[in-house]
């Protein structure tokens, strides 16, 4: 199978689905959202189907569902209650939603993303939802890191992996993993529903499961700590996680007790990604890449 063979299959799913009575006649042009080695997206009318990564497991996979499904308003409701094979992926549909601007940094919806968080964060866990998978990927960068042969960046990345704890070098579950958390929140995971301007709700399901909710917040929280976050714009988005009632940081006084070691682990992570992908492409980091190296610099053992 190649990657035009998923694409091509993946584009005749959403033209069904989106046009379920009769052949498709419309004038829609087929999109690629996104083209992966990890997620495959296609995009027909108000239609997207999603070709999961090969090692997908689809009886988790139909949890997350699930629990996307009992949860609109916080994350984008499926198509269908359960993914479907094709090709030997695990494929899923869904209605198509505007994604966040990247053109006007100034308009993220940083208030959105904290107010949906702290009602995920609130919502009943299902019986045998998975295991959050957002800090097993710290592991996997690590290990992807190793791989990838020597580069000048390796060092402090490995060293700030050393000094973090146990639990977050391995795949055991952080303190307090209790809570239905996302596992990968960024601005990409946020879209209007219905397109061009619904409400605004929280996509993809694959890291979605039983976690620490102070993991969902990881990211920003590192790239505030990094210098990639403007201060306001961090501001904005813990103050409106806390209003909204978010359990994972005290609803007054300094947050970073409980944030730091996940702040930590995510830098790591996102450092350790930047790091092998600059030894296996053979270039030298850009300017975001290297500051997360060297904040992993910065981090005490």
């Amino acid at each position: 199978m190649t990657a035009d063979d998923l694409l091509s299959a993946l584009a005749a799913g959403a033209r069904r689905a989106a046009h379920p009575a009769a052949d498709c006649t419309c004038a829609t042009a087929d999109a690629a959202l996104a083209d992966r080695d990890d997620a495959t997206v296609v995009r027909h009318g108000d239609t997207v189907a999603k070709a999961h990564a090969p090692d997908t497991d689809p009886a988790a996979l139909s949890r997350r569902l699930r629990v996307a499904a009992r949860l609109p308003g916080v994350l984008l409701p499926p198509r269908r209650p359960a993914p479907t094979e094709l090709l030997g992926r695990q494929v899923t549909l869904w209605p198509y939603g505007s994604p966040v601007d990247p053109d006007t940094p100034q308009a993220a919806p940083w208030e959105a993303a904290a107010t949906l968080l702290a009602r995920l964060h609130r919502a009943p866990v299902p019986a045998g939802l998975p295991p959050m998978r957002g800090p097993a990927k710290a592991a996997r960068a690590i290990a992807r890191l190793r791989a990838a042969g020597p580069h000048p960046g390796a060092g402090p990345v490995l060293r700030a992996w050393d000094g973090l704890p146990g639990w977050a070098r391995s795949h055991a579950p952080m303190p307090g993993a209790t809570t239905l958390c996302h596992g990968d929140l960024h601005l990409g995971q946020l879209v209007r529903h219905p397109a061009p301007d619904g409400p605004w709700v929280l996509i993809d399901v694959d890291d979605l499961g039983v976690g620490a909710p102070v993991w969902d917040l990881a990211r920003p929280a590192a790239w505030y700590a990094c210098g990639l976050l403007p201060p306001d714009e961090w501001l904005r988005f813990l103050t409106a996680y806390r209003r909204a009632g978010g359990p994972a940081v005290p609803a007054q006084g300094d947050p970073w007790p409980a944030l730091d070691t996940a702040a930590r682990a995510l830098t790591v992570q996102t450092a350790a990604l930047a790091v092998a992908k600059s030894a296996a492409a053979r270039r030298p980091l850009d300017e975001v890449q290297q500051a997360v190296v060297d904040a992993c610099d910065r981090m005490p053992g």
